[in-house]
């Protein structure tokens, strides 16, 4: 897979124009990143296959989803072999309500985004599906009063 640094500028525009709205039509893309349909569209073809577009997606009003309620939660685990790692991994990817996890260096050794309904339906999640995982030690739940800033999906 090429880096970043190795696309020239037209790759570029490309991945600005596309970042800033997936759904972007080959002729609005072209005309905006000044190539022509076909050319235009080999490029894209190539970054899809090369990895560096590595998908497109929708962003969901949670409110209109039902799930309003975001909380940020930090997690230690108390066992740090592969294994662990791997189970909790795996926990977390089937968990609906997590939309975002990270494995962080340091402390904590996770840190997830989770939504749901309300206060009641985090409590659910919290005590039946994340404390019950093996190794989970500790967790600090932080809600989201407001969201000042959202990038675009990367």
């Amino acid at each position: 897979m090429r880096k970043i640094q190795d696309l020239d500028a037209i790759d570029q525009a490309i991945i600005d124009e596309l970042t800033r709205d997936g759904r972007l039509s080959n002729t609005e893309l072209s005309q905006r990143v000044r190539l022509t349909p076909a050319p235009c569209l080999r490029r894209v073809k190539r970054l899809e296959s090369e990895g560096i577009i590595s998908g497109y997606h929708a962003h969901i009003d949670p409110v209109a989803a039902g799930r309003p309620f975001e909380v940020t939660v930090s997690v230690e685990i108390t066992m740090n072999d592969q294994r662990s790692v791997e189970d909790f991994d795996a926990a977390v990817l089937a968990m609906d309500e997590v939309v975002e996890a990270r494995r962080v260096f340091g402390s904590p050794d996770y840190i997830l985004r989770v939504l749901v309904a309300d206060v009641a339906a985090y409590e659910r999640f919290q005590t039946t599906k994340l404390l019950v995982l093996p190794g989970v030690s500790r967790t600090i739940s932080h809600q989201t009063m407001k969201l000042v800033k959202a990038g675009p999906a990367q």
